[in-house]
This record gives structure tokens, sequence and C-alpha cells, in this order.
């Protein structure tokens, strides 16, 4: 047991972003392309964070061409380059699920002075 201890905190990264549910973030993700590497941007809302430790993941939201796309990162992975946080939000609940039944001005989160 010792030893999968060991090698998980191997494996954390060292500076982790700090952003909180609600946040609007740029999550900057490493896609390989054959024998290319390229460096794509997602960005939308933070709706859930889970876990803790090596298996910590953060679902982002966004809504594009008219439909929302949720997609769920590891922060701890090699192929999460940089989280950017773009507008902090004020959120009250600790998931935000209830963002996939809204449309509109209702989708969006307060801003958090």
């Amino acid at each position: 047991m010792d030893l999968i201890r060991a090698f998980t905190n191997e494996q954390l990264k060292e500076t982790l972003p700090v952003f909180q549910i609600g946040d609007t973030v740029r999550v900057y993700n490493k896609i390989t392309e054959g024998s290319r590497e390229r460096i794509q941007i997602y960005e939308g809302t933070v709706i859930a964070k889970k876990n803790g430790g090596i298996s910590e993941t953060f679902t982002v939201r966004r809504v594009s061409f008219g439909v929302g796309v949720e997609k769920t990162f590891p922060l701890h992975s090699p192929k999460v380059d940089n989280v950017e946080v773009i507008r902090r939000g004020k959120a009250r609940r600790a998931k935000l699920y209830y963002l996939r039944d809204r449309v509109g001005k209702s989708a969006k989160v307060k801003e958090r002075i």
C-alpha cells in the first residue's frame, strides 16, 4: 500500500490552479494527433468538482452552437496543461447541475466581487 501511495504522490502536480464551482475557466488541453501535439482551449463554467488526491476531476460546461457540451478533466493529468480563471462566479451549491435545464440569461452564474 505504501508503494502505491508513493507512486501517486509522485504523479501529483505541485502548483494547482485555484478555482471554485461557478467560475468561468479556460482549460488548456494537450491534444496528440499522430506525431504532432497541440494545445486546444476549452472555455466554460465549472459545474462540478469531485474526489481528491490523484483522482480529482472537474467538469466544465459550455454552450456550443446552441448545444450544451460538458467535459470532465482530471486535475492532475499531464494532458491538462493550464487552467486559467476568466471570471469568478458566486455559487451557493457544490454542484451546478441545474444549469443543464436553463437557457439564456437564467443559465448564467452571478459574478463574485
